[in-house]
């Protein structure tokens, strides 16, 4: 399937198969005109590097579950001892999720504090302030 094709079927764009294949997340043939061609089994790496990063991993954590991308993700992971290089990646990026969380939250307490009428009904913060 050229490059197109397999756009439209994953929900994405070029643009990004590009980007992907850059990256090593992807990989394509070429045709004899040099264009790039895919297998049908692209169409599921791609959507699954797709939710992967909508999760909140990086591609850089995407690299690192390259076998996992060519079968149907499960809707919750299992245990396995075999995965935890996965679970660490999984792990990390949730700690750095919770960090960012905890610095905008007192960003929004922070501002809430100095402008109430800017809280949410039911705002802790903006009740304490007030």
């Amino acid at each position: 399937m050229l490059i197109g094709e397999l756009a439209s079927e994953a929900g994405t764009t070029t643009r990004a198969l590009r980007y992907y294949e850059e990256q090593g997340l992807l990989e394509s043939g070429r045709t004899t005109a040099g264009y790039r061609l895919y297998e049908p089994g692209a169409v599921r790496r791609v959507r699954n590097i797709r939710e992967l990063l909508s999760c909140g991993l990086t591609v850089e954590d995407v690299k690192s579950l390259l076998a996992y991308l060519d079968a149907d993700l499960p809707e919750v992971f299992s245990y396995s001892p075999l995965c935890a290089d996965g679970y660490g990646v999984g792990a990390q990026r949730v700690a750095q999720l919770e960090e960012r969380i905890a610095i905008l939250t007192e960003l929004r307490d922070s501002l809430v504090q100095r402008m109430p009428w800017l809280a949410a009904p039911g705002d802790t913060a903006a009740e304490q302030a007030a």
